[in-house]
């Protein structure tokens, strides 16, 4: 199961790169960086949601514990990706990377983070009432 989830997270990590050129290409320069920050981040949870409707099955947590599993899974590999790359591989200082966070300043990627540790439990308990 956690090779599938890790591999599943690597699909969602594609759809987080493709909607930050997105972002920067398309939604910055149109709506400014607050708005194109908050519209690029409410799309990639959508989009986050969507990938774990149709992968988490493919990954096939067993109980309610195994989808919290993934989700934790996926919100480790997320911060990790994004503070390690984003830092080491991107050169993004520290207090760049942190300012994301500061939901006072209408940053609100903590939804995204929300929404990867939750997608695979919501989808298992969809998929899990379904007849």
């Amino acid at each position: 199961m956690i090779a599938r989830a890790v591999a599943a997270w690597l699909a969602v990590l594609v759809l987080a790169i493709v909607n930050g050129a997105v972002r920067q290409a398309l939604l910055t320069p149109r709506f400014g960086e607050r708005t194109g920050h908050v519209i690029s981040t409410i799309l990639l949870s959508v989009l986050v949601l969507a990938a774990a409707w149709l992968l988490v099955p493919w990954v096939r947590p067993l109980t309610r514990r195994d989808a919290w599993t993934i989700g934790a899974l996926w919100l480790g590999l997320t911060l990790a990706f994004e503070f390690l790359a984003g830092h080491y591989l991107f050169r993004d200082p520290w207090d760049r990377l942190l300012a994301d966070y500061n939901v006072a300043q209408g940053r609100i990627w903590i939804l995204v983070l929300v929404t990867t540790v939750v997608a695979p439990v919501l989808v298992y308990a969809s998929r899990s009432a379904q007849p």
